[in-house]
């Protein structure tokens, strides 16, 4: 049984892979067998996360914004390393604003990192997944997406169109045997997260009560449903959202 979550053999393109989310779910698969290459824009972050991940991780630098270096990034690992089995679209940035006070140019910033580079760079790889008939995209999306946060129009609207783009790719690649899924991250740990909750206890009190576990949860926990979504163990799972939240879409 555990061979089904096994990634032995397998290599996986995780972007924003240095920190936070996409750290935590190289090194979970990293622990599963599979070789991992990390991108991001920060050098040094990305060369102090393969020193923690050991010999079966490499990085390169890469901004998802520069749309054309995509297709030669993913020649150049596919050629380096060897076929792409995952890609796990992590990078992202956010923006907390009232929306009448959002630029025309943050928001376009927004939506070339969340969503055209992040739609460009699945494009190069599930064109070599088709041609094998097989591979895993998984697309992280967004509380955001669900339902309506202050002060988030253009994150919501990017992270809305990464849902809605993750179901359209299911259908459209699916027949070749390539799954496209979603997870959405509650209100995860991270020291971000905590000092701005811990500064704001009345709001703090409203994300635990809403939460049905009444706590946050850890990067780990969404490092584990990409595990599984990336597995054998998903094999008839395509174009799922999967919400990794402890409740909290679902609280009231």
């Amino acid at each position: 049984m555990i061979d089904l979550f096994s990634l032995e053999g397998k290599l996986a393109l995780i972007t924003g892979g240095g920190t936070g989310l996409g750290f935590a779910i190289a090194k979970t698969f990293s622990r599963a067998g599979a070789r991992v290459v990390i991108t991001g824009r920060r050098e040094t972050v990305l060369e102090e996360a393969v020193e923690k991940l050991g010999e079966s991780s490499q990085y390169i630098v890469n901004d998802i914004r520069d749309l054309k270096t995509l297709p030669k990034l993913v020649e150049d690992i596919e050629n380096d390393m060897g076929a792409i089995d995952i890609l796990v679209n992590n990078a992202g940035v956010n923006l907390k604003k009232i929306a009448t006070q959002i630029s025309d140019e943050e928001f376009s910033n927004i939506i070339q990192t969340n969503l055209t580079g992040l739609f460009a760079l699945t494009r190069e790889v599930s064109k070599k997944m088709v041609a094998r008939k097989k591979g895993s995209i998984i697309m992280i999306t967004s509380m955001a997406a669900m339902y309506g946060l202050s002060q988030v129009a253009a994150y919501s609207a990017s992270k809305s169109g990464v849902l809605g783009m993750t179901r359209v790719l299911a259908s459209d690649l699916s027949p070749d045997g390539v799954r496209v899924n979603a997870i959405a991250p509650g209100f995860i740990e991270s020291p971000m997260l905590l000092k701005a909750l811990n500064a704001d206890p009345d709001r703090k009190n409203r994300v635990l009560a809403r939460t049905p576990m009444k706590e946050f949860g850890k990067p780990e926990d969404i490092s584990y449903a990409a595990l599984y979504l990336a597995s054998d163990a998903s094999r008839f799972v395509t174009g799922v959202n999967l919400p990794v939240d402890g409740g909290n879409s679902i609280g009231f």
